[in-house]
């Protein structure tokens, strides 16, 4: 039996090109110069009805290597976490995951409160005084707490530590070169910035500084050291984290952060192939009025009842043009909602438990393949990555491996030439201990 899968018929047609008066199709493309048309046939494969094409996708579908079918110790800023069921059951409510813009405050007091909850445990977690409703992922928020910097201090130039994400380091790189603004990369010494070469860099020049806590690398980046030399210069001080390792360490805010993003994926919202995430951006209150996007507020109604609305929404569709501190015009809501749920799932406790258990895991993997004769590289205090030097590429290790049922590290070489048969290795709190000992005893094989 053939499904008709397209809304098309040949009917259909007949009465659309007599509505708007012509007889064919041939004809409605007259005005295109007879020289310019595509004569040939398109390389594609003969249409299929919809019961053979389900078949078709579904085996090309279960030649993927995903997170259900192999173990994954690949990280890099998208991580393999716990996600609690309740999740899917919350964002999967169609007054959730149908709704655009809460305009209209009361009918999306449901939408608001979730947002505001949002926003009051990215403030818990970072240490900040005012977040905001979310951003499109880490890196455009990155992006954008340089712009408000640069905005603020009416300086051209930024310093972003060489251990920051790379894609990250692309997108700011992207919106400064639109801004006119400078940027320039700070080295790293056994994997964390150098802070003899910060303090050279660091001028009346420069609007802020930015490193990752963790870093790329997966080390912890000193912030205690940082911040005196960062506003020395009266510099401002931002601070890219993974959110889930502020459930162990100390919080940016704590080390005086002006400004502190992320990305909120490793609560509640799968990897997905790279996204869509979730941003995050908390600031100091006195750049409360800067911040991009929006902020969901809380007030009383006429009769005293507790109630949100939007508010300080300094973009520039609600704002003079020249005013606006952004031209971000959405959030990401339902990923927000996600994280939220998950992080009220998880409670307190719970978050604090979950990042020590990535401690500990990725602990015990440092360990075993130093026991296995593996160099550990950048030695030293880490969340739930580290790296390891390899003696032959990391993409031909990673082809072995995926033929084990296992996803490998992520290839350094890609972004740091320096790093050449290096392997960033993630290990979080879904891993086992089997499978760590089964990860690294493959790679011992194959490695020696």
């Amino acid at each position: 039996m053939k499904h008709r899968y397209l809304p098309m018929t040949d009917q259909d047609q007949k009465e659309m090109l007599a509505t708007i008066g012509v007889n064919s199709i041939d004809e409605l493309f007259n005005d295109i110069p007879e020289k310019v048309r595509f004569k040939g046939d398109y390389q594609l494969k003969p249409q299929l009805s919809e019961s053979a094409l389900l078949k078709e996708m579904t085996r090309l579908a279960a030649k993927n290597a995903d997170l259900k079918s192999h173990t994954s110790f690949l990280g890099a800023g998208v991580y393999d976490h716990y996600i609690p069921t309740i999740v899917d059951h919350v964002i999967s409510r169609s007054e959730f995951y149908t709704a655009y813009t809460p305009y209209q405050p009361e009918i999306s007091q449901g939408e608001l409160q979730a947002i505001f909850e949002f926003q009051t445990m990215v403030c818990e977690l970072t240490g900040m005084d005012v977040a905001n409703s979310s951003m499109y992922d880490g890196g455009t928020a990155l992006a954008e707490s340089a712009m408000l910097a640069a905005g603020q201090t009416r300086r051209k130039k930024v310093l972003v530590s060489n251990a920051l994400h790379p894609e990250a380091k692309e997108v700011l790189r992207t919106y400064a070169h639109g801004q006119h603004i400078e940027v320039v990369e700070i080295p790293y010494v056994d994997g964390v910035i150098d802070l003899t070469k910060l303090n050279e860099l660091l001028n009346d020049e420069i609007a802020a500084v930015i490193v990752q806590y963790p870093n790329f690398f997966g080390r912890i980046e000193p912030l205690k050291e940082i911040e005196p030399i960062v506003h020395a210069k009266k510099a401002m001080f931002v601070v890219s984290c993974n959110p889930l390792a502020l459930g162990a360490l100390t919080p940016p805010g704590k080390f005086g952060a002006d400004i502190v993003v992320g990305d909120v994926q490793p609560f509640g919202i799968p990897t997905g192939f790279g996204g869509p995430h979730c941003g995050y951006f908390a600031v100091t209150s006195k750049l409360m009025r800067k911040v991009p996007g929006r902020l969901v507020g809380q007030t009383v109604d006429e009769k005293g009842r507790r109630g949100f609305v939007l508010t300080l929404q300094a973009r520039e569709q609600h704002i003079r043009r020249d005013k606006a501190t952004s031209n971000i015009c959405s959030n990401q809501a339902l990923n927000a909602l996600a994280a939220s749920v998950a992080m009220t799932a998880l409670g307190k406790q719970g978050v604090k438990e979950m990042a020590l258990i990535n401690m500990q895991k990725a602990h015990y993997a440092k360990q075993t393949f130093q026991s296995a004769g593996f160099e550990i590289v950048f030695d030293g205090p880490s969340f739930n990555e580290f790296v390891i030097k390899l003696n032959r590429p990391v993409k031909e290790v990673n082809q072995y491996l995926l033929k084990k049922g296992i996803i490998g590290g992520y290839n350094l070489g890609r972004d740091f030439t320096e790093l050449a048969e290096h392997m960033l290795i993630a290990v979080t709190e879904i891993r086992t201990k089997a499978e760590i000992d089964e990860f690294v005893k493959e790679m011992g094989d194959y490695h020696a």
